[in-house]
């Protein structure tokens, strides 16, 4: 190593300078105090450099030697930092003056030209402290170089001129405010006394620690009963547009640079406060939505400019924000929360020095920052010597008061001191707002050399070393906290910044617009939903957003199912209950973000009905299938509710969606296999068709009264009659009536006659299940299942049902006939009798060949009408469900005169009926009963995460996913080629059982 400048300036820099940090071993010249000359380039460019600033350094008050010490000084800087040779180039005179000047008073006299600057003229004001901000950086950036100032010095004096920059701003905006009639000045030569407008330092600017290309972090706020506004102005307009003509001063660019970028996102809640905050708001929200980050940043927090005893008021006024009174759990879930937010890797991988970022990376400036503000945040509440801005005076009180050994001080405030002269260096060579170390090798160089090493590698090796330190430290503090998904990278949601390895952990996770996830997931933290009002809740959040980013990422569509979670937490009444549950039951949070992410079809309804998750909280929920029982009383609860008929109809859609979605989430889970899916479904469905007909009987008896002594049912065909139900199946319905013949007409104001009253009684069900209400559609409905179909009226009389089914009803209708039950009814014996005559019809003798011909024959018309080669069109592929279904009912209706056994709605059952009853070869059942099995899984996923038809090219890597699960194949090529193959065996098996199917039939 030679003789680092940096190494030095970290041994001799150990004491601390309290509030006094514009002090530093400024008193001598600056060209006097070169002591240490970096290496320069051996290039063209450094001996032309020479050249151009020889009368520089042959006007210098100094002997022949130590002008060849600040001519080699100068070539060595100004070569390695394009910005400062810039400068210095810029203006001879100015650099000659600051090389034989004192650089403390120097800087000292800077700042108070800036704070004393006046002018009428905006554009005066600004170019005046530019060219004045200009001299302070080649001032610092020079003595800083050469040793001549301390950390201290440099970091305070760029934070006492950003103090004194922004008060000679604030006194012109108050003189052109008070110019126009809209401020009354108290005091001419500081119009800032008084006047309620208030401007807080943060971060290291409120510790006077700003680093030499530093942003100022700032809160602006005025104080609505202090601001002298006149002449009709108000405060909140002119403080806001104040904040916007500050920033503008400071931080445009122009043909003189600019002064200080100006950030003001630490502000409470900035997406949806304005720029300057009023006093009383403020403290409502920290009292009230502060974040554990913001308590950690109003430690440093420093009225600066404009009425500074009124923000050192406010200050005083949220101190019990910051330092908690007692020690106890709370604030210490606080710190683990901090803890994860600035996550970084424990012992994983080695600390790079390329690329490395020195503030935020693994063993940087932040970890020491943290290691400091961690235990202020714990302790600070009773130990008010813990309550200092700077983070080395907090490490040496923490070792005064025994909080940490000696050796963790000195090693700790070594490599701060080390790492932020290395964060200048990078700053100072093109003045960027960057801590992150070159990648290539000859730019570092570069830093390596304006840090005093001859060669790259001794600084990379003295960097590498102090890193490790800090890490060792830092991983201390916690070593003992459980780890959170420690392999996933930094996720840091502070404040209203991006991280940049956040970014890249969010990017690596799969989110496709990393950007856009950090801005969503940061606005939970500013308590703007209901669910993350408290700070429990956002600390429970905290925790979970390891397993919950994840989660999210681990879906087909991350950014979607990271907003679709976004909705649902928008709509969540409120948020611990349903965080702790989730950060305790990773398989919970697994589920819901599949569905965010896989089942959009769920996902809505999730969104619309957050209190579905309520039943999922409960134990039960992954127990047993729901019961019809469980059902009925669910709904009954509801509809007790209902005040009216459009009420009522209302609340039994919210309960069906409601359990709809509740049983989706059990097949999704694995709680319920799909056969056990559909019949739920049925069950939800039939409960909620008997439990709407009492409200649909009232709601007609209104206007036509009832009919005394009559019978009805609502009978079920299709898949609810045969309890096969997807989330996306139709009813089809059937109702039956009878009445005493003396009983022809409704005894209401406006009577009815029987026939015309159970049609106006289907009608009104009809709308009652299917009408689009402000709580959606419950269900589409078809009675074309009806006697005669479209053609015969909507209700039928059982009389005319039984004779029509005896003389009328084609081959086709009593194969629907199979699948029908009573679901509702008005009397168990009317419902014995409409079954007692489904059973009859069905055991009819009839001519085996003649069904098989009819029902082949029936295939070839629906297949010419709707035929597919689409393997993934279950229900109309050769060799899909229509092919199973009908070779069961086929079965029947030829075989349950002799085998009444085998009648079942259900189609599963029946195969398995007629295996039982040598009426179904053991091979063939072999075939028909795992293919049934196989589609209706695969159609229950589909139902159930799609709207829509279903496109294999377009579907979402999570669906392809829980269809492989359902289809227990492999991989979703495998399960392609299963799904074939058992629809060829499936058609085979149904022409050798019904004959050869023809698509050119009839």
């Amino acid at each position: 190593m030679n003789d680092s400048v940096a190494a030095k300036g970290a041994a001799n820099h150990g004491g601390r300078n309290g509030n006094d940090v514009g002090s530093g071993a400024g008193g001598a010249p600056l060209l006097a105090a070169i002591s240490l000359v970096p290496v320069p380039e051996s290039t063209a460019a450094a001996e032309a450099l020479a050249q151009d600033l020889a009368d520089v350094v042959a006007g210098l008050d100094a002997d022949d030697a130590q002008r060849e010490r600040v001519g080699a000084f100068l070539s060595g800087a100004l070569t390695n930092a394009p910005y400062l040779r810039d400068l210095a180039l810029a203006d001879h005179e100015r650099l000659a003056a600051l090389l034989q000047e004192s650089p403390q008073a120097r800087v000292d006299r800077l700042v108070a030209e800036a704070r004393e600057l006046t002018g009428e003229e905006e554009g005066a004001v600004m170019a005046g402290l530019r060219r004045l901000k200009q001299d302070l950086a080649l001032t610092l950036a020079l003595a800083d170089i050469a040793g001549a100032l301390d950390l201290d010095a440099v970091t305070g004096g760029l934070s006492r001129f950003a103090d004194a920059a922004l008060t000679a701003a604030i006194r012109f905006c108050l003189r052109d405010l008070a110019r126009r009639g809209k401020f009354e000045i108290r005091d001419e030569a500081a119009p800032e006394k008084g006047c309620g407008f208030v401007v807080l330092a943060m971060g290291k600017y409120g510790a006077l620690e700003l680093n030499y290309s530093s942003d100022i972090d700032l809160i602006v706020m005025y104080e609505p009963e202090l601001a002298p506004v006149t002449g009709g102005a108000e405060a909140p307009v002119e403080f806001v547009r104040m904040t916007k003509r500050l920033v503008k001063m400071m931080g445009d660019r122009t043909a003189d640079g600019y002064v200080f970028r100006t950030d003001l996102r630490l502000r409470p809640d900035p997406g949806a406060t304005p720029l300057a905050m009023s006093i009383p708001a403020a403290l409502v929200y920290y009292e009230s939505l502060g974040q554990n980050w913001e308590r950690a940043a109003l430690i440093k927090a420093r009225a600066c400019a404009g009425d500074v005893p009124c923000g050192e008021s406010f200050l005083k006024e949220i101190s019990p924000f910051i330092w908690r009174k007692y020690l106890d759990y709370a604030a210490i879930a606080d710190v683990h929360s901090i803890k994860r937010q600035i996550h970084v890797h424990k012992g994983h991988g080695r600390i790079a020095v390329a690329g490395h970022n020195v503030k935020l990376g693994r063993g940087g400036i932040r970890e020491v920052e943290f290691f400091a503000q961690t235990q202020q945040l714990i302790a600070g509440g009773r130990i008010t010597e813990l309550r200092g801005r700077r983070t080395l005076d907090t490490l040496a009180t923490l070792a005064e008061l025994d909080w940490i050994a000696a050796d963790a001080r000195d090693e700790l405030t070594e490599a701060y001191r080390f790492l932020r002269a290395v964060e200048h260096r990078i700053q100072m060579v093109n003045d960027e707002q960057t801590h992150i170390l070159p990648a290539d090798a000859e730019a570092r160089a570069r830093v390596s050399r304006l840090m005093g090493f001859a060669e790259l590698e001794p600084f990379e090796d003295e960097l590498r070393t102090r890193l490790k330190r800090v890490q060792k430290h830092y991983s201390a503090l916690f070593e003992n906290e459980p780890e959170l998904a420690s392999d996933l990278g930094n996720l840091v949601f502070t404040g209203d910044d991006d991280d940049p390895e956040t970014l890249e952990t969010l990017t690596r996770l799969g989110y496709q617009r990393p950007k856009e996830a950090g801005k969503i997931i940061r606005a939970w933290h500013f308590g703007r939903y209901p669910a993350v009002r408290s700070s429990k809740a956002r600390e429970r959040l905290t925790e979970l957003h390891p397993v919950l980013i994840a989660a999210l990422a681990s879906t087909d569509n991350a950014d979607q199912a990271l907003i679709a979670f976004d909705g649902f937490l928008s709509k969540l009444p409120a948020g611990v209950q349903l965080f702790s549950l989730l950060r305790s039951n990773p398989q919970l949070l697994k589920l819901l973000a599949t569905v965010m992410g896989a089942a959009p079809r769920m996902g809505e309804v999730v969104s619309k009905r957050v209190h579905v998750l309520d039943a999922v909280m409960d134990p039960a929920f992954f127990g047993a299938m729901p019961t019809s029982e469980e059902f009925r009383t669910g709904l009954a609860r509801t509809l007790d509710l209902a005040r009216f008929y459009e009420d009522a109809l209302d609340r039994a859609r919210i309960f069906a969606q409601e359990q709809q979605f509740l049983i989706g989430l059990r097949l999704l889970s694995d709680t319920l296999n799909a056969h056990q899916v559909g019949e739920a479904l049925a069950r939800l469905a039939e409960t909620v068709v008997a439990g709407l007909m009492p409200f649909v009987i009232d709601q007609v008896a209104e206007n036509h009264g009832r009919l005394p002594g009559a019978d009805w049912a609502v009978v079920a065909m299709g898949k609810l009659g045969g309890r096969e139900m997807t989330a996306a199946s139709d009813l089809d319905l059937i109702l039956l009536y009878d009445h005493p013949e003396d009983e022809a007409e409704t005894d209401g104001k406006r009577p009815l006659a029987a026939s015309q009253y159970f049609i106006r009684l289907t009608q009104r069900l009809v709308a009652a299940l299917s009408a689009p209400t402000a709580e959606g559609r419950l269900y589409e409905v078809d009675f074309r299942l009806r006697p005669s179909g479209n053609a015969g009226p909507l209700a039928t009389r059982l009389t005319a049902f039984e004779a029509y089914q005896v003389k009328e009803a084609w081959t086709w209708e009593h194969m629907a006939l199979t699948r029908a039950r009573v679901i509702a009814r008005s009397s168990d014996a009317f419902a014995k009798r409409i079954d007692a005559n489904i059973r009859e019809t069905l055991a009819r003798p009839r001519d085996a060949d003649k069904i098989a011909a009819e029902v082949a024959s029936m295939r070839g018309r629906i297949e010419a009408e709707k035929g597919t080669s689409d393997i993934w069109d279950l229900k109309q592929v050769a060799g899909g469900m229509v092919d199973i279904e009908f070779a069961a009912q086929y079965l029947q209706l030829v075989n349950a005169q002799a085998h009444p056994e085998i009648l079942s709605q259900t189609t599963e059952t029946v195969l398995e009926r007629a295996r039982d009853a040598g009426l179904l070869s053991p091979g063939d059942a072999e075939v028909l009963l795992p293919a049934i099995r196989l589609y209706h899984a695969l159609t229950q996923v589909q139902r159930l995460t799609l709207e829509g038809p279903f496109k294999v090219d377009t579907v979402p890597k999570g669906v392809r996913e829980l269809l492989v699960h359902a289809g227990e194949a492999p991989d979703f090529s495998h399960l392609e080629a299963m799904l074939s193959d058992r629809q060829k065996q499936v058609r085979a098996t149904f022409e050798k059982l019904v004959g050869k199917v023809s698509a050119k039939a009839g």
